[in-house]
């Protein structure tokens, strides 16, 4: 085993333990996590398997009208492998009936935002309903940046992979064992056909991992113009990294 396996393997152990604390401290009965067929949540749904057993998982497809049927066989695959329990819940109906509201626009960011917000209103109501708790599945990279929704696909109860650049992440599902197929298909939030989350985001994902390297290790201070823009992008996000305004702690 090279150093740099060894690094990786203990913190996959470092994760499981953090999620069987988690679970065990909160009294919950077991996990619920939403699998897209994605190598982010593939990788969390995976860890949590081995840190408290894929029978004490469940792992829910949320596809729209425009998932590509790959993506929920992907999950599938996923699922049976670690031993989690699967579960295909389209959210069609739920899209359907907020287009009957008044004032309802459908633009591809409005949308996008309520589909996010809606699968994780499934995900917590069946972690309600089982006394379990949900995982979150985002990475560093996007996190910082602000590729996501608030109280969509940003909101959890544990956040495993939260600390990681997508690169780890991939160096991180390969060592777990998360198939091929869904570790090399590009990164998609799955929002519209064809959607890639790195022509959504302007950079390639190496590009993102390496600019936010630096910037962390220059105190948050740009280099060159890649760093710039990538900065620019984490100060305009900020307000999704931090708890709602309020005067609750105030005096």
């Amino acid at each position: 085993m090279t150093p740099s396996t060894c690094q990786i393997g203990c913190e996959c152990e470092r994760i499981e333990q953090l999620i069987r604390h988690t679970l065990w401290s909160s009294g919950a009965k077991g996990i619920v996590i939403g699998v897209s067929g994605g190598v982010d949540s593939a990788l969390a749904a995976a860890l949590c398997a081995r840190a408290v057993g894929g029978g004490n998982i469940l792992g829910i497809s949320l596809p729209s009208p425009v998932t590509h049927e790959d993506d929920i066989e992907d999950a599938r695959r996923l699922c049976e492998l670690f031993a989690i329990p699967f579960r295909v819940i389209p959210i069609a109906p739920f899209l359907d009936a907020a287009a009957k509201m008044e004032d309802f626009e459908e633009t591809p960011y409005l949308k996008g935002n309520l589909m996010a917000r809606i699968r994780m209103s499934i995900l917590y109501y069946h972690a309600n309903r089982l006394g379990g708790l949900v995982c979150g599945t985002s990475n560093k990279s996007e996190y910082l940046l602000g590729y996501c929704t608030k109280y969509g696909d940003n909101a959890a109860d544990i956040q495993p992979i939260i600390h990681m650049f997508k690169s780890r992440v991939y160096e991180c599902a390969r060592e777990v064992g998360v198939p091929a197929s869904i570790i090399e298909k590009p990164p998609s939030a799955g929002l519209w056909p064809g959607q890639s989350d790195e022509s959504d985001i302007g950079f390639s994902y190496a590009q993102i991992d390496a600019a936010l390297t630096a910037l962390e290790a220059n105190r948050w201070q740009a280099q060159n113009a890649t760093e710039e823009m990538i900065l620019g992008k984490v100060r305009a996000t900020m307000h999704k990294r931090m708890p709602a305004p309020s005067l609750l702690n105030e005096g």
